[in-house]
């Protein structure tokens, strides 16, 4: 009963922190993302990212996730989508102890998200827990965390860790991904393995993504080169599936601008072998329009970084979901790489009803005169 008291109180801090803030007297942005961070360290240019450090928590940063999706396939190549991602939340500024700390002093909260597409059918589970303060030997005895080497980030038995067991090894070659849940009664889990085939990359400016004219933003990087292998469990059967991946790292103290309030954002994998990364941002922008930014990648892992002037990203078509109208076609344009695209949801019902709701679910890249297929990917959109 504790343990479900505990769990009960932080998932209503959760919905407190997290939800929308009010916009008219202090604007404060999307779910309060773009409020001040007086206290926290603050992200910026000229800020080198350290591996494998890293890969680790960054609890002087009010925010910061480990974001994973993958599009696969099964034996008969049906397609079907995973995501697995794991939220840090700071509840206060760090400030200097002045005792030893004891577990409960904690001011970390931990969010995570699973979810399994497949069809017509979206399952999610949202799980929370509190931060503990322990000795580092003993961190990965808490219920939820993350540590950098060897590499693993959990909540429960929900679990992102490296397979790497040479001590000189990088800790990021190869990880597993393992969760199962339950919604509706409907119970789903995978158990997958990714290997990287290609480098990590560093967006924005040496990893420092800006994300308004004003000059917020967050370090970010990614692993867009996953070959996923492994079990996905739907209906009481095990299916083996196969795919690609591509796991974000992001953390941040004001992620946004205050009166940005949601962002549409897409990772693609081609199949020539180039990703891409791209936002808009709604808000924020130069003379009160949208913030666009972007990353295209090179097959051997070289970023080229796009900026709004380099960007075509414009709704098409808008779908009714959970009560909105919600954009989940897409004109995609990079002029200057000859990239001209239609993007669309697989499936367009991906609403993901937590306490920070969102959409987020597979897409599929056309060219838009030929209607010839070019690639795969997923979208998330917020403030919907």
């Amino acid at each position: 009963m504790t343990r479900r008291l505990l769990l009960a109180a932080a998932a209503l801090v959760a919905l407190l922190l997290l939800r929308p803030m009010p916009t008219v007297e202090s604007p404060q942005g999307f779910a309060g993302l773009g409020a001040a961070a007086e206290g926290y360290a603050e992200a910026g240019p000229g800020q080198p990212l350290r591996f494998p450090d890293d890969h680790g928590p960054h609890p002087d940063y009010r925010i910061e996730w480990w974001y994973l999706t993958a599009n696969l396939e099964d034996e008969q190549g049906q397609p079907l989508g995973i995501q697995w991602t794991l939220f840090r939340q700071a509840l206060a500024p760090p400030s200097p102890a002045a005792e030893p700390p004891r577990p409960w002093h904690s001011r970390q909260l931990w969010m995570a998200h699973a979810a399994l597409s497949w069809g017509e059918r979206h399952l999610v589970e949202e799980r929370f827990a509190r931060g503990l303060t322990l000795p580092d030997a003993e961190t990965r005895r808490a219920q939820a965390g993350a540590v950098a080497e060897p590499f693993a980030a959990w909540l429960d038995d929900w679990r992102l860790s490296s397979r790497v067991v040479d001590p000189a090894g990088d800790t990021f070659e190869q990880l597993e991904v393992s969760a199962s849940g339950e919604d509706a009664g409907q119970p789903f889990g995978y158990r997958l393995t990714l290997t990287a085939e290609g480098p990590l990359v560093l967006h924005g400016e040496a990893g420092f993504s800006q994300k308004s004219a004003d000059g917020q933003g967050s370090y970010y990087y990614s692993q867009p080169f996953w070959r996923v292998e492994g079990e996905v469990e739907l209906d009481g059967k095990t299916h083996r599936v196969s795919g690609r991946g591509w796991l974000d790292r992001e953390w941040s103290s004001q992620l946004l601008g205050p009166t940005q309030q949601g962002w549409d954002w897409f990772s693609l994998h081609l199949d020539d072998g180039h990703r891409l990364m791209a936002f808009r941002l709604r808000g924020g922008g130069h003379d009160g329009g949208d913030y666009l930014s972007g990353s295209w990648i090179a097959p051997d892992g070289s970023l080229t970084p796009l900026s709004g002037d380099d960007l075509v990203l414009t709704p098409q078509h808008t779908s009714s979901v959970a009560g909105r109208e919600v954009p989940t076609r897409w004109h995609l344009a990079l002029p200057g790489q000859g990239l001209d695209l239609e993007v669309a949801a697989r499936h367009p019902q991906r609403w993901m009803d937590t306490a920070f709701a969102y959409w987020e679910g597979e897409v599929v890249a056309v060219d838009r005169d030929s209607d010839e297929r070019l690639g795969e990917g997923y979208l998330e959109m917020t403030g919907y």
